[in-house]
């Protein structure tokens, strides 16, 4: 019987664990303590409480992420208004709203003051238009407008999705995400997010799928190197333990790039994979009891705001949750003063709409500034991306910074997985 070797338990890992087990054994080796990377939940001593280390948002147009969860019985742990809406502050302006996407492509939403950007004008959406059309080596920037359809939506939403400054970005990268999100209309773009943790969705589900069937997970297992003979891999190398492959055995290489190119790059000649990466910034405000919003806030769970440092609230019990991406610009600035500054933002734009408001103290808070979070999504690490499919018989390879066709994103990361497996011809 074919046996699948899985190198990192990353979400990319899982897809391609889950993806197969029913016609092939599988073993995933992941060298941290516990599986899902960039996507997962721990508990937290310093707040005594549990979080996840980056917060994700699905939009309904993810149809990859919920194939997987649907194959993990996991589907029914995402929570969302049901519909496209999505609060918004500009903390500039000191002016809240809702964005209220109309269900089919037509864009009605933009004809009405009540649903639309406040600000706007209809002219504005042919900016949508152009970016869907941009070319490999352009940058978002040169697509942006002046108006507030630009300030108030697009800027941040293409600083969220790619993780990278808009003077840098891809365009290209950005369009995919477009075409199969607003382009597609309200339908697609409705939020989903984890109830309760992206563990207890992502991960603790798969695993207990994969353990049900029979497969191996094997947590603080770090394959070191590869053995290579006759243009196949032959042997995982596990610190002084070899796993020898039999001749049908199948390898799919899902560890972050950095990785990649040390173990791989001695037996691909002229691997390449993206080498400059930008960070994300969650920061973690721990509450007495479980935060009671009123209104729009209330029925959502997470707003995004305009101006500011932080871009998007989560509201996850007694945690206020947040988000910075883009983040390496932030890199020189005191922990402290991110942490103040964020917890302002917060008062002003969530704590109106709190029930008994918020104190001005800044509450128990944990940081977590993941340097690597993503690859800097520009036009040339674009390039260095390579395709699942490699120069050795058995080997494909996995995650969010191969050739996806999108940036890193948990929707990205979950295709390449399935990716993996089907060139590997199973």
């Amino acid at each position: 019987m074919t046996h699948v070797h899985i190198i990192g338990g990353g979400l990319a890992g899982l897809s391609a664990a889950v993806d197969v087990i029913g016609r092939a054994g599988v073993t995933v080796y992941e060298g941290g303590p516990a599986c899902g990377g960039r996507a997962r939940s721990y508990f937290d001593k310093a707040l005594d409480a549990r979080i996840d280390n980056g917060n994700h948002l699905l939009l309904s147009a993810n149809k990859a992420s919920f194939r997987y969860l649907g194959l993990i019985g996991a589907e029914k742990t995402l929570t969302g208004p049901g519909s496209p809406i999505f609060p918004w502050f500009d903390l500039e302006a000191g002016l809240g709203w809702t964005l209220r996407l109309s269900r089919g492509r037509f864009p009605f939403w933009a004809l009405s003051r009540a649903r639309r950007v406040p600000g706007m004008k209809l002219s504005e959406l042919s900016m949508l238009a152009r970016i869907l059309k941009a070319g490999p080596d352009e940058t978002v920037s040169a697509f942006m407008g002046t108006g507030m359809l630009t300030h108030r939506l697009v800027e941040p939403f293409a600083i969220s999705a790619l993780n990278t400054p808009l003077e840098t970005a891809s365009a290209s990268l950005l369009a995919a995400i477009v075409r199969e999100t607003l382009a597609l209309g309200g339908e697609a773009c409705c939020p989903w997010y984890p109830a309760e943790g992206l563990s207890e969705s992502f991960v603790d589900p798969a695993i207990a799928h994969l353990t049900r069937l029979q497969g191996e997970v094997r947590c603080g297992t770090r394959v070191s190197g590869l053995d290579v003979a006759q243009g196949r891999v032959t042997a995982l190398r596990i610190g002084s333990e070899t796993v020898a492959l039999g001749p049908e055995d199948k390898v799919v290489f899902a560890a972050p790039s950095p990785v990649a190119r040390t173990l791989l790059g001695p037996h691909l000649p002229g691997f390449a994979a993206p080498d400059a990466y930008e960070s994300i910034i969650n920061v973690h405000y721990r509450l007495p009891a479980p935060v009671q919003a009123r209104g729009m806030l209330g029925k959502v769970g997470f707003v995004g705001l305009v101006g500011g440092v932080a871009e998007w609230i989560y509201l996850k019990g007694e945690i206020l949750s947040v988000t910075v991406s883009a983040a390496n610009r932030y890199a020189t600035h005191d922990n402290e003063a991110l942490i103040a500054t964020i917890w302002s933002e917060i008062r002003q734009s969530v704590g109106p709409v709190v029930a008994g408001g918020l104190p001005e103290a800044v509450p128990p808070v944990r940081l977590v500034c993941e340097k690597r979070a993503t690859f800097a999504a520009t036009p040339a690490q674009d390039r260095m991306r390579p395709v699942a499919r490699t120069a050795l018989d058995n080997l494909a390879l996995a995650g969010d910074w191969t050739q996806t066709g999108f940036p890193s994103t948990i929707e990205g990361a979950i295709r390449s997985g399935v990716e993996a497996i089907r060139v590997l011809d199973l």
